[in-house]
């Protein structure tokens, strides 16, 4: 499953492509509370149909509204991008839908040859984070290379977004929870590669949208050299399958290195990739384990909701303390016995 951006971006080139007037819509800037972030997109066809989100519905409603009454040319006129502004007043804001002292301004643009939308899909789709740049005098499209996470930047010329792939997750082990790990991923718009070399698991296990490989776990990262789009969660508990594939993880741009287990085996497993592969504790300090966030989960269901939640965290910028170091000369669970010894993320 694509994420919104790049489902906004196809839809609204595909109209474009079947001849009907779209307009393609950015959120610029916000001021107090606002419904979407910047950067969010949704489009809009001559025909008041519409895809992706600026708002609760209210703003929507009303580019739905204008457009069936006057018609495309009254969201753009003269076919250039058009600045506009949303709940500047009390009155606005309750009309509009808006929280209390929110205010939205947004970039209407007409879609045409000179938005670019083809290159920036392909760019998106080859894993390349681009810089777009949008002449608000001529509706002229510039793209360079960029960070996917930029902030949009708007001023009396020019409109400047950043777009890129969609995050991606990658999943050693099949089995039940991952079933379920990779299910609630594509529902959040994730990219999911699921590895695991063993023919007995793999067998009966499928899950639509996502790509099933037989790879060695450490070939995989290396082949693919995760992206800061990428997450990897480690779900066989099988050492020889996990730890090169988190030790490779560990020295790529992926936002998220992960591995399942409870607190005393995860301890085990640091103790083990600092003590026999000679890994640095700072580099320890980047791996999430055990996996997920605590929320008494006990069902491969639920352990995979916490695991999605805190790839979710971190990929928004949320970061949970980090692990207790490795003590040397000390058994795991001596480096343990001032802390919870409850499962977090497994029943094992």
């Amino acid at each position: 499953m694509e994420d919104l951006d790049t489902i906004v971006l196809r839809t609204a080139l595909k109209w474009q492509m079947a001849s009907l007037p779209v307009v393609l819509v950015t959120v610029a800037r916000t001021w107090g509370s606002s419904p979407r972030p910047p950067g969010s997109l949704m489009a809009i066809n001559g025909r008041g149909e519409t895809v992706g989100s600026v708002s609760g519905g209210c703003i929507e409603d009303d580019l739905i509204r204008r457009i069936q009454e006057e018609g495309a040319q009254a969201l753009c006129s003269n076919e250039l991008p058009v600045v506009l502004r949303y709940g500047i007043s009390a009155d606005e804001a309750h009309r509009f839908g808006l929280p209390c002292g929110g205010t939205v301004e947004l970039v209407l643009e007409p879609v045409s040859a000179r938005s670019r939308l083809d290159e920036l899909l392909l760019a998106c789709q080859q894993r390349r984070s681009t810089q777009r740049i949008l002449n608000l005098d001529t509706g002229q499209v510039a793209l360079h290379e960029g960070r996917r996470d930029g902030v949009p930047r708007l001023d009396d010329k020019q409109l400047t977004t950043y777009l890129g792939p969609q995050a991606r997750l990658i999943v050693i082990g099949a089995g039940d929870m991952s079933r379920f790990l990779c299910q609630m991923a594509l529902s959040l718009g994730f990219e999911v590669i699921v590895c695991d070399p063993r023919e007995e698991h793999r067998a009966s296990w499928q899950v639509d949208g996502v790509v099933l490989s037989h790879e060695m776990p450490d070939d995989l990262i290396l082949r693919l050299k995760p992206d800061a789009r990428t997450a990897v969660v480690a779900l066989t508990h099988d050492p020889k399958l996990d730890d090169l594939a988190l030790i490779d993880a560990l020295q790529t741009k992926a936002f998220y290195v992960g591995a399942i287990g409870s607190r005393r085996n995860s301890a085990q497993r640091r103790e083990r990739l600092h003590t026999y592969f000679d890994i640095a504790e700072h580099v320890l300090q980047d791996l999430h384990g055990p996996a997920g966030l605590y929320i008494g989960s006990k069902t491969p269901a639920e352990i995979a909701l916490s695991i999605m939640a805190e790839i979710v965290a971190v990929k928004n910028g949320i970061h949970r303390p980090a692990p207790t170091p490795v003590v040397a000369g000390k058994s795991s669970y001596e480096n343990l016995e001032h802390q919870d010894l409850e499962p977090s993320s497994c029943m094992v």
